[in-house]
């Protein structure tokens, strides 16, 4: 049988790039693994496949039943875009989110090793519970990224964990044998946490809010200092001259607001608490945030003006439908710097604003952004500057 032809995979519709490929020496050392373990397709789950190298390269080998679960959306469609391209047979594989349909009866499931202990954690506590008595998970990850902790984390929720030798700069640990997990025992729940809005100048009373995260949200149920200084700045937005555009069939009609990369979704609920009026949309592109940003509006009993989705860069929402965008854009791609997801957002976030509506962003200020938001979006003045951090407004022509 020939090797499967890796090179031919996409990231699309994530980011491309000439130093950005869609697959590593991780993913190989996987397949190679699953192919000698003589394993069935139907008794394998693949969890973290970014593009899809995993599922596929199994796929071709004849494998069948292969069941995934990636965490992000762009991953999923550039899993099923691969597919498509090299006439992957429909049944070789099912999409699952990290639950008991993914997991039941697994004897073997591979993972890219997540970049968060916590999402490790989750992952281990989900095949423990609900894989197969004599499942092996078998990890794997770039050496220059991994830790004794995640051996450590493992070793919560098996008997027997064991790192093997790197090879191609990358390694794979096995954990077997898991420890028993009572049914009565519950899953996960979020990490909580209370915060404060800032004081607004105009003497608004400060609002508290409580924020969730499950897993591998980004920052956990804290708040990264970017989104800090977003909202610290946020205050200024009362005073502005931005007022729902009139619409047909609508009386007195509310702000809409569309948080971009909403995470665990602290600016959506912030916002939606200092403006009693406004609808908020909050999307991301993660299965995790978007989970998370669903406990945090529930949490701060918002459910019914915080609507949270899961999206690639807004793309199921309609073009000039926010009379307000806010935006904190990542500046890396999994563990490659790069601002090329920061620039996606802007267009999009460019998309999504009406004519004489606003885009709020804060991003590192060594980042060309600002100009990057007055070319897409319209003239673009600073609000707020911390010694990291740049607060813009833009206004869409």
């Amino acid at each position: 049988m020939p090797e499967f032809d890796y090179t031919r995979l996409r990231r699309l519709p994530d980011v491309e790039a000439p130093n950005l490929q869609a697959w590593d020496a991780t993913d190989e050392l996987l397949v190679e693994w699953a192919l000698t373990a003589q394993v069935p397709g139907d008794a394998i789950a693949v969890v973290g496949d970014e593009y899809g190298a995993i599922t596929l390269a199994l796929s071709d080998a004849g494998m069948h039943g292969i069941r995934v679960h990636q965490d992000l959306v762009t991953g999923r469609r550039a899993l099923a875009n691969n597919a498509r391209v090299l006439g992957v047979d429909g049944d070789a594989f099912a999409a699952h989110e990290l639950e008991e349909t993914l997991l039941a009866g697994a004897r073997l499931v591979l993972v890219q090793l997540p970049k968060s202990l916590a999402a490790l954690d989750e992952i281990a506590d989900a095949v423990a519970r609900w894989a197969a008595p004599d499942v092996v998970l078998v990890a794997g990850g770039r050496v220059k990224h991994m830790t004794l902790a995640q051996n450590d984390v493992l070793a919560r929720h098996f008997g027997t964990v064991q790192p093997q030798r790197a090879t191609r700069k990358s390694r794979l640990v096995l954990a077997s044998a898991p420890l028993s997990i009572s049914a009565e025992k519950p899953l996960p729940a979020p990490e909580t946490t209370t915060h404060m809005v800032s004081q607004p100048a105009d003497g608004f009373s400060r609002v508290e809010f409580t924020l969730c995260a499950y897993g591998g949200a980004f920052a956990g149920a804290k708040l990264d200092i970017g989104t800090r200084a977003l909202l610290d700045a946020m205050p200024a937005l009362r005073s502005a001259s931005l007022a729902p555009e009139p619409r047909s069939g609508v009386v007195n009609g509310s702000l809409r607001v569309i948080d971009l990369g909403c995470g665990t979704g602290a600016l959506a609920v912030a916002f939606a608490l200092q403006h009693p009026t406004a609808t908020v949309i909050a999307t991301d592109r993660s299965a995790t945030a978007v989970r998370s940003a669903r406990a945090t509006a529930a949490a701060n009993h918002l459910e019914d003006r915080v609507t949270v989705t899961l999206d690639d860069a807004g793309s199921e929402l309609p073009d000039a439908s926010a009379d307000l965008v806010l935006l904190n854009p990542p500046f890396h791609l999994g563990a490659s710097v790069h601002e090329g997801a920061g620039r996606r957002l802007i267009e999009v976030a460019a998309r999504l604003v009406r004519p004489g509506g606003e885009v709020w962003t804060v991003f590192n200020s060594h980042l060309d952004h600002r100009r990057a938001l007055s070319r897409a979006v319209g003239p673009t003045e600073q609000v707020a500057r911390t010694p990291k951090f740049t607060v813009t407004r833009s206004s869409r022509a």
